[in-house]
């Protein structure tokens, strides 16, 4: 079987920014379940900016592929972040390259002149909190859809 397409170019790529809290639900959805290992994570502080290669579930597809009995899709995407001032882990060894990481939900805490924390979630009780100057946020899809390896949607048995 053949990995998916952006429907013969019917469908482009996801490219969306968020830069107001209520931006922020549309990227946490469609990041829920998104994987990625410790390698595919970079925090550069010069610059403020955090960086996550990640392999993201095509919620946005998944009512079309039931509805049609084709295979789930996955995409690579990119997370951008800009504007970091600090960044902390909790409940996840820093260094370690092969630890994969699923996405639960992103969180914004506001605070004073536009600042805030955005934390993002992660199965097994694992948080990244990242103090930013102001929310930036920016979601690309990298390449063309893949075959989910699972071959279903995520189900967390609710």
């Amino acid at each position: 079987m053949a990995d998916a397409k952006f429907k013969d170019g019917g469908e482009a790529p996801l490219r969306l920014l968020a830069q107001e809290a209520g931006d922020l639900p549309v990227l946490s959805a469609l990041l829920q379940d998104a994987v990625l290992t410790g390698a595919d994570v970079t925090y550069d502080r010069r610059r403020r900016r955090f960086v996550a290669l990640l392999n993201r579930f095509r919620w946005e597809d998944r009512e079309e592929a039931a509805r049609d009995s084709r295979p789930f899709e996955r995409v690579r995407s990119v997370l951008t972040v800009e504007d970091v001032l600090s960044a902390q882990v909790m409940g996840i060894a820093p260094g370690q390259k092969d630890e994969v990481l699923s996405i639960l939900s992103l969180t914004w805490e506001p605070q004073e002149e536009g600042s805030g924390r955005l934390t993002l979630t992660f199965a097994g009780d694992g948080a990244l909190a990242l103090q930013l100057e102001a929310l930036e946020l920016r979601l690309d899809d990298v390449t063309r859809p893949y075959l989910a390896p699972s071959g279903r949607q995520p189900d967390h048995g609710l």
